[in-house]
């Protein structure tokens, strides 16, 4: 076996600590973890329709998608239309009712998007928006 050089009484290792760095890092992992908002999409690809007139909305909303069949989805889940207004109730807290988008594929019917809004009106939402796509 080699002989290791031993540190004579007085020297100094000339390593750097590291600890103090790596909690530093943890410490500002964490913190941009709890500051970070979270939005929940609504789970399904839809093929927005397209419109001039479109505007940035809060990210603290409830996102529902409406495939081209017709199919309500909320978290990658699919839902019932008599489950959207107990969804909305839940989710929005009494003295500050939250907004909900809702991403409606171009080729859904109109008849079960209009369905939605009403549901959702009915649950508390704030506003009701449809989301599009910029020109």
């Amino acid at each position: 076996m080699r002989n290791r050089p031993t540190l004579v009484e007085g020297e100094e290792s000339g390593g750097i600590d590291m600890s103090p760095l790596i909690d530093m890092v943890f410490i500002l992992l964490i913190f941009f973890i709890v500051t970070t908002t979270f939005v929940q999409e609504a789970g399904v690809e839809v093929n927005k329709p397209q419109a001039a007139s479109a505007a940035s909305l809060d990210k603290n909303s409830i996102i529902f998608a409406i495939t081209e069949q017709g199919q309500i989805v909320y978290g990658g889940k699919e839902l019932s239309l008599g489950a959207v207004r107990p969804l909305v109730k839940r989710l929005s807290p009494e003295n500050q009712p939250m907004s909900v988008i809702i991403q409606a594929d171009q080729n859904a019917k109109m008849g079960i998007t209009t369905r939605v809004i009403d549901e959702a009106t009915l649950g508390g939402a704030k506003d009701v928006s449809l989301a599009t796509e910029n020109k």
